[in-house]
């Protein structure tokens, strides 16, 4: 699943796939804005940890569930 986060004041965004399932990460940030966190933790395929300050979040924007075709499409 691809995951995209929008950081405030900063034209780039961090991108990322992740193994989560899209409700997994719905929930995560969810409970992060609704506790006061101040950071939100995701990891991405390879292991990596992301830590982002929720006050820095402009947007979280996850990607649909579906797997990559292989071959042509007639």
């Amino acid at each position: 699943m691809d995951i995209r986060i929008g950081v405030r004041q900063s034209a780039r965004e961090i991108s990322f796939e992740s193994a989560q399932t899209s409700a997994e990460v719905e929930a995560q940030v969810a409970a992060c804005l609704e506790s006061g966190a101040k950071t939100l933790k995701l990891t991405d395929n390879k292991g990596r940890l992301f830590i982002v300050p929720t006050d820095a979040l402009a947007y979280v924007e996850i990607g649909a569930e579906e797997t990559r075709r292989v071959g042509f499409i007639a």
